[in-house]
């Protein structure tokens, strides 16, 4: 995907190195491979700003694997025939960085995306080294794209549920493209303005960069610091100077 002069020069200058850091794009369109995705438009841009700086960058489409429902980590235990989730979990939980994005329709999320979420949820309850919970240290983001309102009801949905499950979330950590409302091109169609779209390549450049920044300072800290927030000690009976009204 090429830049513009101004996100080029900024991967030029770039003094820090993120060359440890790993990425993934979940795109969840509903579209399967190779049909093409609008989505994943934006994430071109993402992606290969990503990569001028060494980050080592997967994009996903959740839709081409038979990705169970439910919110248990491995849902054939659960009475189904088939999952792919596992394994994508695996790559989810080996990136510094994970960018959740989505298409709008009817003015929310895909509902592949929302799937996704379900399955990281299932996970939640994971503990790390720390005995922190699992998604601690990984920072998250998000891109949408559609022809209709709701791109920042979407984002807000998305980063609110990364949040939740234990991922940092940096400032300005989402960017959308919205065509006119109703039919019309969409983002990658010819004439559409999106590729060419100011403000929506200047939100995307940013959330790109402070991913990049958050989840380099979080590895170069050895990730969020454990106390006051472990769940192991906590059912210890620890709570870190809160009261315990067991031991009063």
């Amino acid at each position: 995907m090429p830049l513009n002069e101004i996100q080029e020069k900024q991967c030029r200058e770039n003094k820090s190195d993120f060359s440890d850091l790993k990425a993934i794009f979940l795109n969840c369109t509903l579209k399967k491979t190779p049909e093409l995705s609008h989505t994943e438009g934006l994430i071109n841009i993402s992606k290969t700003i990503m990569e001028k700086n060494n980050v080592a960058v997967k994009v996903v489409r959740p839709v081409d694997f038979d990705i169970a429902y439910g919110v248990y980590p491995d849902m054939i235990q659960k009475g189904w025939n088939k999952d792919d989730w596992p394994n994508i979990y695996k790559d989810v939980m080996d990136a510094d960085i994970l960018v959740i994005t989505s298409p709008i329709w009817l003015g929310e999320k895909s509902s592949v995306c929302t799937n996704v979420i379900e399955r990281l949820y299932s996970s939640s309850g994971d503990l790390n080294k720390h005995d922190q919970y699992a998604y601690y240290g990984r920072v998250g983001g998000c891109l949408i794209t559609g022809n209709e309102d709701g791109g920042k009801h979407c984002a807000m949905n998305i980063l609110y549920s990364l949040q939740h499950l234990g991922y940092v979330i940096p400032p300005q950590a989402d960017a959308c493209w919205l065509g006119e409302a109703g039919p019309g091109p969409s983002y990658r169609d010819e004439g559409s303005g999106g590729p060419e779209n100011d403000f929506t390549n200047r939100n995307t450049t940013f959330m790109t960069w402070n991913l990049l920044h958050l989840a380099h300072m979080l590895k170069k800290n050895n990730g969020i610091p454990a106390h006051g927030n472990q769940r192991s000690e906590w059912d210890a009976g620890c709570r870190f100077d809160f009261e315990n009204p067991e031991y009063r």
